[in-house]
């Protein structure tokens, strides 16, 4: 049988690859402390539940391809509440935002085209892109300088006939890092000027911890045909398993486009869709403050956790909920099914993502990995001392051999 040479040319995702391995521990009696994946263990708001309880129809029908209209209402709502006013026409309901990504990489990119984003990037970045026959071509960034990326000398060399758009995550994973104003400006003015779409993977919002107001791509109206946002409920309301993101553009052209994938993926799941808008209309801002406030204690465990184990560099989140370490080893990816296989305390071990994937740059990452502090402090606490304890196990066999 012959398969896709797209579809070969993709990789397994690095932050799932090694679910066997967990079981097999498993299997052996040991606890494996999960820093590897963003699924938070904050409760998701009973706003969701309720309101698919008393969803009350007596026929789960198709929704419109473009979403139901209650949470097209809600999101708008939602934008429209931060100073950035939209229509349910520039919104579309995906499954996730990682169904979003997709529609618009099949809207904008083929074969031969190419897409600028800043590495270390979320590595499913790379199937997105690369099923549609385009390439990534990478911004370099300096975990010395804070990962930042947004200046015309590090854009603008790398931007040729081929290049159809930049992708940013704002906050961004797995860096961290939080785009100021002006760094935001330079993007949208950049991608006017080279008439390029400027796509802003805007997942993480509101989980900033610097204190400066929520943004968003949005808020330039006059790159509006240039601007295109990825949005999704799953790390907002800690809801993964919904399933409920969406496409949001002012680029008519595009959303008619993209219409053609809507319809004929039919539709997002109704259910899921009015769960996700009784989240956006029901939850004060209160629910946003002490989200953000938990995530920053999470944070502030693993900086401290990450100090003490010697030889660790690390970098110092402004936003999201993960952190890039670099390893003093040789291979991230092989400490890990050492951890995985070999290396247990008090019946414990840990796990994280290999960061080797997060680069499209060949050899970077190979000994950096990425932290999801997704879990209370006293599980990461205890989850960074094993990997302090790993490592230290895993360079000793080492010496010995």
């Amino acid at each position: 049988m012959k398969f896709s040479s797209k579809i070969q040319a993709c990789e397994l995702s690095p932050i799932r690859k090694f679910h066997p391995y967990v079981l097999a521990a498993e299997a052996k009696g040991r606890k494996v402390h999960h820093l590897n994946i963003g699924q938070p263990d904050i409760e998701t708001p009973k706003a969701f539940f309720d309101a698919v309880s008393n969803f009350g129809k007596a026929v789960l029908e198709y929704a419109p391809s473009t979403g139901v209209e209650c949470y097209l209402e809600a999101v708008r709502d939602y934008y429209t509440n931060l100073g950035f006013p939209i229509t349910c026409d520039d919104i579309m309901a995906t499954h996730g935002g990682s169904e979003a990504l997709e529609i618009i990489m099949s809207c904008i990119l083929e074969d031969g085209d190419e897409i600028l984003i800043p590495e270390p990037f979320y590595p499913n970045y790379s199937t997105f892109v690369e099923i549609t026959g385009a390439s990534i071509r990478p911004i370099p960034t300096d975990p010395e300088k804070g990962y930042r990326y947004a200046t015309r000398e590090q854009i603008e060399p790398l931007i040729n006939a081929h290049t159809r758009a930049i992708l940013v995550t704002n906050p961004g994973n797995p860096t961290g890092v939080v785009l100021n104003h002006q760094e935001m400006r330079l993007l949208a003015d950049i991608a006017k000027e080279h008439e390029i779409f400027l796509i802003s993977d805007e997942v993480y919002r509101e989980i900033v911890y610097t204190g400066e107001k929520l943004s968003s791509m949005l808020e330039f109206q006059d790159a509006a045909e240039n601007v295109i946002v990825v949005d999704s409920v799953s790390k907002r309301f800690s809801s993964c398993g919904a399933r409920v993101g969406a496409l949001i553009s002012r680029n008519q052209e595009l959303m008619a486009q993209a219409m053609k994938i809507c319809q004929g993926r039919l539709c997002a799941a109704t259910l899921d869709q009015v769960g996700a808008a009784a989240m956006y209309r029901e939850l004060p801002a209160e629910y946003y403050t002490s989200v953000r406030e938990e995530y920053q204690r999470r944070r502030d465990t693993v900086v401290e956790s990450l100090s003490k184990i010697p030889g660790i560099r690390f970098s110092h989140p402004d936003g999201a909920f993960y952190v890039m370490a670099t390893l003093p080893v040789d291979d991230a990816e092989k400490l890990q099914y050492f951890l995985l296989e070999e290396f247990e305390d008090h019946g414990e071990t840990v796990m994280y993502t290999p960061a080797e994937s997060f680069y499209a740059t060949p050899g970077k990452g190979r000994n950096e990995i990425r932290i999801a502090y997704v879990t209370n402090p006293a599980e990461l606490s205890r989850s960074i001392e094993l990997l302090g304890l790993g490592i230290a196990a895993y360079n000793a066999r080492g010496e010995k051999a």
